[in-house]
């Protein structure tokens, strides 16, 4: 008869290498947990320069599409990312690199730090890529690409150069049966997208007056498969005067569309998309959170929740309301989302500004919030109240002039401080502010563990103003950083490692003008 002998094996008797492999299966979160197991197990996980690094991106709600390539050993990228986060927080820049422009951009827009420029005069459509020719020298090359236009039709563009698309806007002579046409074209080919569905489109075809159409105001956005076209005060077929949404899937063959349409008395006025399958309008009273289905039905957009803002001190109203862009290569990830409002009223003619932050997931799980108060939402159902809402999860800002821009990307936000202008009508340069709302930066910050040389932390402040009846609450704490160095620049744009400013140089007086692109790398 054999004897079966019991053999214990310890967890830590497991060879190194496969303990690794099953901790490499483990969320970030447990994966922090599990350090706090034993010694062991912290040494183990701590000679891991994988398994840190994954610990790290999460900890800096780092976006991997901006992080070095797969060709990079992991050792290298984390200590990349460390070193471009410590940059941030100085808010000093490892180099600055500038080129000078030819011509000053009008009505431009930016997209995963390139500048594109309507040249109507010239029938086309510049796109410029500052980006570093020589990593020794860092010498700066200015890539240019072209997309011609109608310029007697064209109304407008968007483009996504992570998809490599531009949409074209063009408005269609009247009489016809439908406002625009939209077309996909490649960013780097100047033809036709490859995987458009269709290379043209119809937009809001049978659904206008083909005489009495004329909108004076259209935003349009690209997300992912997703294009959208906001028109305001639009005269419909039957001549009543409403504001349109329309969203088609680009690449589908069958140009699925969805339809929305608005009375203009509820004063809609922008909207933006959060994930694929959600986005967001803002009104003069609300904002409202849609659900979006292309695949399964020709017209699926519905109401899924309602958001009370703060009320206003009487005679004042909201009077428009922009989203900062989500980049869509950044959708995966929790993310900072910027709503600029402006008021106005008729008894004044100051237009206060102000813009509030509030996180990309909370807005999303407010969704069930609203549901398990109200149901499902529908036109005639009420919004969450702000006081619901709005003290707790958000963060405003009060600016002082109409060209405060906040840029945004993860979890820090970037602005220049200040007027442009001096009260004696001089150009001024001005300091870069940067703020981190990454709620891990902000506990190691106020545990002691983080410098505080540079920054410090802001939480339990909110605007002093008396033009909100509502309280607009301590929201989101953050950690700020304001830069010694000023910059006499009239915008820019934020990536993950770089801010690109559109810098001016003043000559002999105000109208001697010149612009340059200047990066500065913060890694």
């Amino acid at each position: 008869m054999n004897q079966v002998n019991n053999i214990t094996i310890k967890f830590m008797d497991v060879p190194a290498e496969l303990l690794l492999d099953i901790f490499g299966h483990l969320d970030v979160y447990d994966l922090v947990r599990a350090r706090k197991v034993c010694s062991d197990i912290r040494q183990l996980i701590d000679s891991s320069s994988e398994l840190q690094y994954l610990i790290d991106v999460r900890y800096f709600n780092a976006i991997p599409a901006s992080l070095p390539g797969s060709d990079i050993a992991v050792a290298t990228r984390r200590q990349l990312l460390q070193k471009s986060e410590t940059a941030w927080q100085r808010a000093e820049y490892s180099q600055r690199n500038s080129i000078p422009m030819s011509y000053s951009p009008d009505n431009y827009r930016w997209s995963c730090g390139i500048l594109g420029i309507p040249a109507k005069s010239l029938q086309q459509l510049k796109f410029v890529q500052p980006s570093l020719s020589d990593g020794d020298t860092h010498t700066i090359d200015l890539q240019q690409r072209i997309c011609k236009i109608d310029s007697t039709a064209f109304e407008g563009y968007s483009f996504s150069p992570a998809q490599d698309l531009v949409a074209i806007l063009s408005k269609t002579i009247r009489g016809e049966s439908h406002a625009y046409d939209v077309t996909f074209r490649s960013l780097s080919e100047d033809k036709p997208h490859p995987d458009a569905g269709s290379p043209l489109v119809k937009a809001l075809d049978n659904q206008i007056h083909p005489q009495l159409f004329d909108s004076p105001y259209t935003q349009s956005m690209i997300f992912g498969d997703y294009y959208g076209l906001f028109c305001k005060y639009a005269h419909k077929a039957d001549d009543e005067l409403v504001d349109f949404l329309q969203i088609w899937n680009w690449k589908s063959k069958e140009v699925s569309q969805c339809l929305q349409i608005f009375d203009t008395d509820c004063g809609t006025t922008n909207f933006s998309f959060l994930t694929n399958d959600r986005f967001l309008v803002a009104s003069a009273r609300e904002l409202k959170l849609f659900s979006l289905d292309t695949i399964n039905s020709v017209n699926a957009i519905r109401l899924v929740a309602r958001f009370s803002f703060p009320a206003l001190k009487d005679p004042f109203i909201f009077h428009f309301i922009t989203f900062s862009p989500i980049p869509f290569h950044a959708s995966a990830h929790n993310q900072l989302i910027a709503i600029n409002m402006c008021m106005s009223a008729p008894t004044t003619d100051k237009s206060p500004y102000f813009t509030f932050y509030i996180e990309r997931n909370t807005l999303l799980e407010l969704e069930s919030t609203y549901i398990s108060r109200y149901g499902e939402a529908s036109q005639d159902s009420p919004s969450l109240p702000w006081s619901a809402w709005g003290p707790k999860y958000t963060r405003f800002f009060e600016n002082s002039y109409s060209s405060c821009t906040h840029r945004i990307f993860g979890f820090r936000s970037a602005e220049l401080i200040g007027d442009l202008l001096s009260r004696d009508g001089v150009f001024q340069p001005r300091p870069l502010r940067i703020r981190d709302f990454n709620p891990h930066r902000v506990t190691d910050f106020k545990a002691g563990n983080i410098s505080t040389s540079h920054q410090r932390l802001v939480e339990g402040e909110s605007p002093n103003s008396t033009l909100f009846l509502d309280p607009l609450g301590p929201g989101l704490p953050y950690i700020e950083t304001i830069s010694q160095e000023k910059f006499l620049a009239n915008d820019m744009t934020m990536e993950a490692n770089r801010i690109t400013l559109l810098s001016l140089k003043v000559g002999n007086s105000m109208y001697d003008i010149s612009q340059s692109i200047e990066m500065l790398d913060f890694e």
